[in-house]
């Protein structure tokens, strides 16, 4: 991705505080923006943080922000991200749905960080579109609003609506848009500035524990998954694996379409396939010494499955994970010798991280 040229004036990013908000997926979505003002030295991004009647609201930790102002009172809004918690369902003020509603006429892009989406899918501005939310909420939005299409990935834009976990997911998203916005080389120097060793994309999924899936009554289908994870290396085989979960194979088998939606080869294939994709963004290990750490029986025949599992090579997915080489880094760059000003006064940015 080239570096994009920079617009005259900012991103303007409203952040919508609802009581219980969750303060880490807060500020996972507030701070590389900071960060790409900080190191390209120049106002590429202003914020402001509202709660819908200028009150402050306390976050799940029971800290409380001051909010600039309300939200009932702001008109004219660029992006609007929704920031939430557990609870949500319970902390919904009924004029917050009409508001968004409102704003999102008016043109605004809406997101929702955490819970936010559930707030969004309450809303009516998910029906029909592709969304996430914290893994806690999948099977109760999905319930709940039926015509919302909510799926498991760290974070989903799709019509113009922006959506994402909790914990870290908004940061992934955050680098995601300053990538588009801004170019690659920015996003990742970033990254490096938060000690963050990998930019996940929207094709990450948020770890789901199984138990949550598919009922923790499901002792045996359990630690045949369980068995699986112990030995990617040195695959289990299928009537192998049965015996040890105390299953004919049969009965694993519809254990795994039932509860899973594949048969067990194929959920075994994917895992292996998960593990390849770390190493392969994680480390140094040749592409041969990752195929191998993962059982597969050669190296062409690990990047046969990788491309039809992933839809690219495992040298393509090493390169994609990485900053271009030869892009100066955003730290190089020498910013504007006059940058936009600050908000509030003249200054340039300061240099401290």
């Amino acid at each position: 991705m080239e570096q994009s040229p920079v617009t005259k004036a900012p991103h303007w990013f409203t952040f919508v505080l609802v009581p219980n908000y969750s303060m880490i997926a807060f500020s996972s979505a507030l701070e590389p923006l900071r960060m790409a003002n900080q190191l390209s030295g120049r106002w590429l991004y202003t914020w402001e943080v509202l709660t819908y009647d200028g009150q402050p609201v306390a976050a799940s930790n029971g800290i409380k922000l001051q909010p600039d102002r309300a939200a009932r009172d702001a008109e004219d809004l660029e992006r609007i991200f929704v920031c939430a918690g557990n609870g949500i369902e319970n902390d919904i003020s009924p004029r917050l749905p009409a508001w968004l509603r409102t704003q999102h006429r008016h043109g605004a892009t809406i997101g929702g960080v955490c819970t936010g989406s559930y707030l969004l899918a309450v809303a009516g501005l998910l029906d029909g579109v592709r969304c996430t939310v914290h893994w806690e909420y999948i099977a109760g939005m999905r319930e709940r609003f039926p015509r919302t299409l909510v799926r498991d990935e760290l974070f989903i834009i799709d019509q113009g609506r922006y959506t994402c976990a909790g914990g870290s997911a908004p940061l992934d998203m955050m680098l995601h848009i300053i990538a588009q916005q801004h170019g690659r080389a920015l996003a990742a120097d970033i990254s490096e500035e938060f000690s963050y060793e990998r930019i996940r994309d929207d094709r990450d999924r948020q770890r789901v524990p199984l138990k949550t899936r598919v009922g923790a009554h499901h002792d045996k289908l359990l630690s045949a998954v369980a068995l699986m994870e112990a030995n990617i290396e040195e695959p289990i085989a299928l009537d192998e694996l049965a015996r040890y979960a105390g299953l004919s194979r049969r009965q694993l088998e519809r254990l795994f379409d039932k509860h899973l939606g594949c048969v067990p080869t194929r959920y075994y294939l994917q895992l292996r396939l998960h593990r390849a994709r770390q190493l392969l963004t994680q480390t140094n290990l040749s592409v041969a010494e990752i195929g191998s750490a993962c059982g597969f029986v050669s190296a062409p025949h690990f990047s046969r499955c990788y491309r039809h599992v992933h839809g690219i090579a495992p040298r393509e997915e090493r390169l994609r994970a990485r900053p271009m080489e030869g892009t100066r880094s955003a730290k190089d760059r020498t910013p504007d010798q006059t940058p936009p000003p600050e908000q509030t006064g003249t200054d340039t940015i300061p240099a401290e991280a």
